[in-house]
């Protein structure tokens, strides 16, 4: 006969491996694996980062020398922004971060050394792609206004008051191409996580109704993740601000 003993033990052994498997699982699905290579490089250390409270933390770090393959694991809740920071050891700052749109699967960067941010290749990330097609257009946006800026520059050093006014009402109507261009992706992506980032980062100043279509259309995994959360509780402020003043 089996005892009360044994069953109260085999009970306390399944309940504990169940536990472990559920928790191991869940560890799995809320990784994010960075991986690539950076052609060229042969000594340098790699940084993955992101922005805690405003301020640009150090998640984990790999000492480069000779191999230019890297990878990186760190836990993730929902899809945010992450940097990739090559430290060359040689003074120079500039152009060495990355920035990308992380989420619970494998991100692939691969890059070159000389030119290590303009030349990276990112895949594995939705949000990313997203963004990517965004960047594309935004810099067209900004390409005109630095043309038109331009112009108006030599016309202010010729006097040309006439063709200042007519540059300047260029550059305003550009702006609100833009802003309206934004909105627009953002409310069509209202799906992605990358519609509340831009939401915040490229038109939080625009009217407030342009800025509820955004929300409206947001999937309620959206509301729920650290961007969605941020971008209500903005236009939360606002319409108290609005409301006081």
């Amino acid at each position: 006969m089996i005892s009360l003993r044994f069953v109260t033990i085999v009970s306390i052994l399944l309940i504990f491996i169940f536990c472990t498997n559920n928790n191991s699982k869940k560890y799995f699905n809320d990784t994010m694996i960075v991986k690539g290579t950076i052609k060229g490089l042969r000594k340098g250390t790699l940084y993955l980062q992101k922005i805690n409270d405003t301020i640009l933390v150090n998640l984990d770090s790999i000492s480069v020398n000779g191999n230019p393959y890297f990878e990186f694991k760190t836990p993730i809740e929902t899809p945010e922004i992450f940097y990739l920071y090559l430290d060359k050891e040689d003074g120079d700052s500039l152009n060495d971060r990355i920035l990308f749109f992380g989420e619970k699967n494998t991100i692939q960067i691969n890059t070159l050394l000389n030119t290590f941010e303009s030349s990276a290749n990112i895949t594995g990330s939705k949000n990313q792609d997203l963004l990517q097609e965004f960047q594309t257009y935004n810099r067209k946006f900004n390409d005109q206004n630095l043309e038109l800026l331009k112009k108006k520059f030599l016309a202010q050093a010729d006097g040309k008051n006439k063709v200042i006014d007519s540059l300047q009402s260029k550059i305003d109507n550009l702006l609100r191409r833009r802003y309206l261009y934004t909105i627009n992706f953002a409310a069509q992506n209202a799906n992605e996580n990358v519609a509340p980032y831009l939401a915040m980062t490229q038109v939080f100043d625009a009217n407030l109704s342009l800025l509820d279509s955004i929300a409206n259309k947001m999937t309620q995994k959206v509301k729920n993740s650290k961007y969605g959360k941020e971008f209500l509780l903005f236009l939360e402020r606002r319409r108290k601000n609005e409301i006081s003043n």
